[in-house]
């Protein structure tokens, strides 16, 4: 199990609930949208969101900003190392840095006091595409092990100024390598680690990366806080992270929906029968299953693990429960009967 952080009211690691973590896209400076964008955000069910804070101007705005947002704020920070200190003085929650280019090991000093001073926990940062250059020529390019290598570097460089609240990322736009790197981080570190694929795409490939990359480290318990990285709303990416908790059975955000593929035993629109059902319970919280079965023979043998389910056969179909068929109804019930049992719940 990693150690225990917290970025503000959010616990991360030792045990607690993977957190959900977004970045606004939104210019820092442009106080109301920022903060328009983080009640979205939190709305959707962002637990901590990042904002860039790349001059003194966005670092101004930025305590502004924690002023108004109704979750903990991340500063990003590359390069100067006075925007950390004015960040934290700001009522930053955490810091991101690459201790790496901030600078000078006194500059490193200078931020690590601030952040202790305040409680404040510091990401370490890596990215695969902005190592170390004696790494790329130690390793030739990337490699799962160069990323862990200036992973602990930096962390080194925190420690010798007896500072261990620390998180770690390790990402890269390589799903194997972001994987096998992490894999390596749990093995050697007990830092809690934020995961996620970075430059992954629009919304349909940045997904799919995603599900495999964050999702994947997830079933193997490893990733203490995540953010998904979409070319697209940033609500889009709580949206997608809830969903793959939900799908590692790590979180259940109401209804869990199951539903074959349909084959040639069909008989029904399986299709737009799911759908219907998709869309009459998205707002429901329940933390149920629900099955959408194409065929009364395997339909609740196959989902028989779900709390209930329906399966339609020629002009009929059952409302099954646990696996045991309670009715026998005329297909065009179906849907009222699911939903009316659900109700009831």
């Amino acid at each position: 199990m990693t150690k225990q952080i917290h970025v503000g009211t959010v616990a991360i690691g030792g045990g607690a609930p993977v957190s959900i973590q977004s970045m606004l896209n939104t210019k820092t400076t442009d106080i109301a949208g920022s903060v328009r964008q983080i009640h979205a955000l939190s709305q959707a069910g962002c637990q901590i969101v990042r904002l860039a804070v790349p001059d003194g101007e966005a670092a101004k705005a930025f305590a502004e900003i924690v002023k108004q947002s109704p979750v903990p704020l991340v500063a990003d920070i590359h390069f100067d190392y006075k925007l950390a200190i004015a960040a934290a003085e700001a009522g930053a929650a955490k810091i991101r840095i690459n201790p790496g280019n901030i600078g000078s090991e006194a500059k490193v000093r200078e931020v690590v006091a601030a952040c202790k001073d305040r409680n404040i926990p510091i990401r370490i940062g890596v990215n695969g595409g902005s190592l170390e250059k004696r790494l790329l020529e130690k390793y030739g390019h990337p490699t799962p092990e160069a990323l862990v290598e200036s992973a602990f570097g930096h962390i080194a460089l925190l420690e010798k100024e007896g500072f261990e609240d620390i998180c770690v990322s390790m990402k890269s736009s390589h799903v194997p390598t972001m994987m096998q790197a992490y894999c390596l981080m749990h093995e050697r570190s007990e830092y809690p680690l934020h995961i996620g694929v970075t430059e992954t795409g629009t919304e349909y490939m940045g997904t799919l990366k995603s599900a495999m990359g964050i999702g994947g480290l997830l079933c193997l318990g490893i990733g203490d806080t995540m953010r998904v990285s979409l070319t697209a709303d940033p609500v889009k990416e709580v949206l997608v992270a809830k969903d793959i908790l939900q799908a590692a059975g790590l979180r259940q955000n109401g209804v869990n929906i199951v539903s074959c593929p349909t084959c040639g035993r069909t008989q029904i629109d399986l299709i737009g029968l799911a759908h219907q059902v998709e869309e009459a319970l998205r707002d429901c919280q329940k933390p149920i299953t629900v099955a959408v079965m194409g065929c009364v023979v395997n339909g609740p043998g196959e989902a028989r693990e779900a709390d209930v389910g329906i399966a339609g056969g020629d002009g009929c179909g059952i409302l099954f429960v646990k696996g045991e068929m309670k009715y026998k109804l005329p297909y065009d019930q179906l849907l009222p009967a699911l939903l009316d049992y659900i109700d009831k719940l």
